[in-house]
C-alpha cells in the first residue's frame, strides 16, 4: 500500500530528523559553493516563482513546487539547531501544510480578514552541492512587508532551501526560513514565509 503524505506524517521519524539536522550542520561552504551560473540561475528562477505565487496567494500552485514528503520550518532560535529539541514556530509536514492551506483558504480564517497583501524580495541566492549529486542546497536572503487591516509588518532573515532533481525538475524538499528575530515576538504569523 502506498502512503499519502497529505493523510499521516509516517515519514517523520527518526531518520528523518537526523538528516534533516545533517542537512542543515555546516552546508554553507566555500568548497561546496556552486560556481555554474546556469545552475545558480535554476536555483534563483525557482525561489522567485516561489515567491511570486506567494505573493499571488496562489497557494496550491505554491504547494506543487514541493514533494510530496516535503518540509515546511520556521526555527524560533537562531541557527535553527535540532527540532527534536528546539522550539519552532512552525513545523509542518505535507499534512501540516495542507491544512494551513485550508484554513487560509476558507471563510472563517480571521486572521486573514481582509486578506494580507504581501511584497516579497530575494537576493543574495548562493547554491551548494551536497553528497548527493541531484540535492542542493540554497541559501538566500529574503525581505517579506506584509499589509493587512492597515497593519504593516516586515519579516526578514535568510532562507535554507534544501531542493532535489525529480522526474527532470527542481522541487523543494524543506524550506527553512531563519528570520533574525526568530526568538522575540512575532504576534500572529498568518501568513507563508
Amino acid at each position: 500500500m502506498q502512503h499519502d503524505p497529505s493523510r499521516t506524517s509516517y515519514y517523520v521519524g527518526d531518520h528523518f530528523y537526523q538528516s534533516l539536522v545533517d542537512s542543515y550542520a555546516d552546508w554553507q561552504t566555500d568548497d561546496a559553493e556552486i560556481t555554474d551560473p546556469d545552475l545558480r540561475d535554476t536555483c534563483r528562477m525557482l525561489l522567485e516563482k516561489e515567491a511570486r505565487l506567494l505573493d499571488r496567494n496562489k497557494l496550491d500552485d505554491w504547494l506543487t513546487l514541493y514533494v510530496p514528503e516535503c518540509l515546511y520550518w520556521v526555527p524560533a532560535t537562531p541557527h535553527g539547531g535540532d527540532p527534536r529539541t528546539e522550539i519552532a514556530v512552525c513545523f509542518d509536514d505535507r499534512r501540516r501544510i495542507e491544512d494551513r492551506i485550508y484554513r487560509l483558504q476558507n471563510e472563517f480564517a480571521w486572521s486573514q480578514r481582509p486578506l494580507s497583501r504581501t511584497a516579497r524580495l530575494i537576493t543574495n541566492i548562493s547554491a551548494f552541492s551536497t553528497k548527493d549529486p541531484d540535492t542542493l542546497m540554497v541559501r538566500s536572503t529574503f525581505l517579506t512587508n506584509e499589509f493587512q487591516a492597515g497593519d504593516k509588518r516586515n519579516y526578514t532573515g535568510w532562507y535554507g532551501h534544501k531542493i532535489g532533481f525529480i522526474d527532470g525538475g527542481w522541487k523543494i524538499l524543506v524550506k527553512q526560513v531563519n528570520l533574525i528575530d526568530c526568538d522575540q515576538n512575532l504576534r500572529n504569523l498568518s501568513i507563508i514565509l
